[in-house]
């Protein structure tokens, strides 16, 4: 089985995409392997040119499915699922063509967009992240998110938010580490509470690529702030209890409603964290293949 991901370089989206190759791989009998082909390298001249000569030089072997992850990657799905007619287009968003153009959109329900035979819904965007089952006991991981289009850092807010957390977990190892929109001066003041002694610091800047993956596989307890929402999501698939430190909102939205749907099943009685088992990339993947 071969997978084609048409790439427009974005690393979230490419997670997306190889979260489901992933679960594909796991879970198919047969060898799976995957091919990257960047938008660059698929000028639409050229695919008009392979509809009619049924090849395109970019692509080194016979799709079986073509993904796509980003607006600059649905229309060449879409022409190359006529140049390779038996391959299924899988459009990992909400397309901005009719989800009829495509064999299966997968689209999370916070888009608002129904399920059906074509449409498959998720709790929040596929990642490449499984539940190891490596959680240790009295370890909590906070990742810190910064300002974005709908929340306002509030450095205040959070530097409560983390002393609450310290004080309510005062045997726990503490892990904090921050993003690269986190505010520059925050560090210093994080420095200055009286609860340093509790934290162990590794900024963003520090870590090597993939820690924060491999810190969520060990945490038992993840705090995220609420901006970054594919992190709430990628901990929950981690197996993780995962706790929301909410923000300032400049404003409301989809993806604000979806953060709120998500805190009304946290648990009260344990902090007010949530406690979800998520494998959406497998679920997903099982119904690809067996149809």
């Amino acid at each position: 089985m071969h997978i084609v991901y048409v790439s427009d370089g974005k690393a979230g989206h490419r997670s997306q995409a190889l979260g489901l190759y992933r679960a594909m791989q796991e879970q198919s009998m047969d060898e799976v392997s995957f091919e990257e082909i960047a938008v660059s390298d698929l000028p639409l001249s050229g695919l008009l040119a392979g509809v009619f000569k049924k090849t395109v030089p970019a692509v080194t072997a016979q799709p079986d499915y073509i993904f796509g992850v980003g607006s600059h990657t649905q229309l060449r799905v879409l022409l190359l699922g006529k140049v390779y007619r038996h391959a299924k287009t899988v459009i990992l968003m909400k397309p901005n063509f009719p989800s009829s153009c495509f064999d299966y959109a997968v689209i999370p329900e916070h888009d608002g967009v129904t399920a059906s035979e074509r449409v498959i819904t998720t709790q929040g965007a596929l990642n490449p992240i499984v539940n190891q089952q490596r959680h240790q006991h009295n370890r909590i991981l906070i990742a810190l998110g910064g300002s974005s289009k709908r929340h306002r850092w509030n450095a205040q807010k959070v530097l409560q938010a983390i002393g609450n957390i310290a004080e309510t977990s005062p045997q726990v190892q503490i892990i904090l580490t921050t993003s690269r929109r986190t505010p520059e001066p925050f560090l210093a003041q994080l420095q200055q509470q009286e609860y340093l002694p509790r934290l162990q610091i590794c900024p963003v800047e520090q870590t090597p690529q993939g820690w924060i993956y491999e810190q969520m596989q060990q945490a038992e307890v993840v705090w995220v702030t609420e901006d970054s929402v594919s992190m709430i999501y990628e901990a929950l698939t981690a197996g993780c209890c995962v706790g929301v430190i909410q923000m300032d909102r400049v404003k409301s939205d989809r993806i604000t409603r979806a953060v709120d749907q998500l805190l009304l099943r946290s648990d009260e009685s344990q902090g007010n964290l949530l406690r979800l088992e998520l494998n959406e990339a497998s679920r997903v993947a099982d119904i690809l293949l067996k149809t």
